[in-house]
C-alpha cells in the first residue's frame, strides 16, 4: 500500500468533520491529529520504517492527552499507514518489496531490482547434528555436523526477513566468517569454490509469528508472516543449503518466476 492509497482510506466525513470555529468538539481532536500525521508522512517528514515520537511527546506537541493521541495512532494503524510494535513503538509502515523466487534467487540482486540495498547479518550460529528431515534434504548422513545460522536480512536498514539456514559443515568450514565479513551468501559460497548455485525448490506457507520472531521483524504478533522453505544446489546438483525464512506478509510480495533457463 502506498502513502496515497493509505490516505485515500481515511473516511471523508472523519477527515473533514465540521467543527465550531472557536470550540471544536473534543472528538474531532483525534481526527485532526491523525490527519496532520498522515500529511506529515505523505510529505516525507516521517519515512517508511521510521519510528514516530512517543505518545507522551506527541501529546505535548498537540496539546492533548495520551488517550487522544492513542486513538489517532490506532486509526492510522487500522488504515495501514502505521504499525505498532509492543515494547518498541509506532512506526511508519514499510511498503511492500517485491522479491522474485526463481532458480537464481539472490538477496542483493532481488533488492537491486527494486532500487534498494540490503545485506545479511548473522545473529547466531551453532554446530548441530543433522535431523532426519534436514539430512534427507542435504543428502548427508543423519547426525552429521551442520553449520546452523540464524540470519537477519535487511533492506535500507529495516528488517526484511529472519531465516534459519543449514549447511554441510565439512564442505563449508569458513562460511560463517565470510558471511559475517561480507554480508553476502554468494561471496561466502564462492570462497569455498561454489561460484554458481541454483534454487531447486521453494515452498511458501502462511504462519503467525511468535513473540521472538515478531520482535526481530519489528511487527505485531497479530499479523501473518510468509514462511519459505528452500533448497539450494551447486552446479552439479548437490545440495548446499536448506533454509527456512520468515517474511512480514504485508511488507513483501513474493513473485514466483517459472521461466526456464535456456541451455
Amino acid at each position: 500500500m502506498t502513502v496515497s492509497q493509505a490516505l485515500s482510506h481515511i473516511e471523508p466525513d472523519a477527515r473533514f468533520a465540521p467543527t465550531h470555529a472557536n470550540h471544536p468538539p473534543r472528538d474531532s481532536f483525534w481526527v485532526r491529529i491523525a490527519t496532520e500525521l498522515a500529511d506529515a508522512i505523505a510529505q516525507g517528514q516521517y519515512t517508511p520504517g521510521q519510528r514516530l515520537p512517543s505518545e507522551h511527546a506527541l501529546a505535548q506537541q498537540f496539546g492533548v492527552n495520551r488517550h487522544t493521541v492513542r486513538r489517532s495512532l490506532a486509526s492510522l494503524c487500522s488504515q495501514g499507514l502505521l504499525r505498532a510494535t509492543q515494547g518498541s513503538g509506532t512506526y511508519v509502515e514499510d511498503f511492500a518489496v517485491e522479491l522474485v523466487l526463481s532458480s537464481r534467487t539472490r538477496h542483493r540482486q532481488n533488492l537491486a531490482l527494486s532500487g534498494m540495498k540490503g545485506k545479511l547479518q548473522v545473529l547466531e550460529s551453532q554446530t548441530v547434528p543433522a535431523s532426519s528431515v534436514v539430512a534427507l534434504k542435504l543428502c548427508v548422513p543423519e547426525d552429521s555436523p551442520l553449520l546452523w545460522l540464524r540470519v537477519l536480512a535487511d533492506v535500507e536498514a529495516q528488517p526484511l526477513s529472519l531465516s534459519e539456514r543449514h549447511f554441510p559443515l565439512q564442505r563449508f568450514p569458513d562460511l560463517e566468517s565470510v558471511l559475517r565479513s561480507t554480508g553476502s551468501l554468494t561471496q561466502a559460497f564462492a570462497a569455498h569454490g561454489v561460484h554458481d548455485y541454483t534454487r531447486r525448490e521453494s515452498r511458501v506457507t502462511a504462519d503467525m509469528p511468535d513473540t521472538a520472531l515478531a520482535a526481530h521483524l519489528h511487527m505485531p504478533t497479530t499479523r501473518p508472516v510468509l514462511r519459505v522453505d528452500s533448497l539450494n544446489v551447486d552446479a552439479m546438483g548437490s545440495p548446499i543449503e536448506w533454509a527456512r525464512a520468515w517474511f512480514p506478509a504485508d511488507r513483501v510480495a513474493l513473485n514466483v518466476d517459472h521461466t526456464k533457463e535456456q541451455p
